[in-house]
């Protein structure tokens, strides 16, 4: 999955609520093929239990955990989705 695709997955999970605090550093995020456990670590690094992490060490669920525990990176990515929104808008009302 090309990463500005996993960003705005993230993104999406975060928004529409889907990321729950667990435990101490431990996250249920319900994704589109099933629910999956993220763990943050003490330095901030995350791991977890879908297939996509498994494969890549990267996914759309740990980078929302990501998100959630970055203001900063949520707001960023926030202001980068409206541009991208407002780009194509204007692309749309040029046809």
């Amino acid at each position: 999955m090309p990463l500005d695709r996993m960003i705005e997955k993230a993104y999406d999970l975060v928004e529409k609520r889907r990321v729950e605090l667990i435990g101490d550093g431990m996250y249920n995020v319900v994704g589109d093929h099933g629910t999956y456990t993220v763990a943050q670590k003490i330095d901030g690094t995350v791991d977890c239990n879908c297939p996509g992490f498994a494969r890549r060490g990267k996914c759309s669920h740990s980078l929302a955990v990501m998100m959630l525990n970055q203001p900063s990176l949520l707001k960023s990515v926030r202001r980068e989705i409206s541009r991208a929104s407002d780009r194509a808008e204007t692309e749309r009302a040029r046809m």
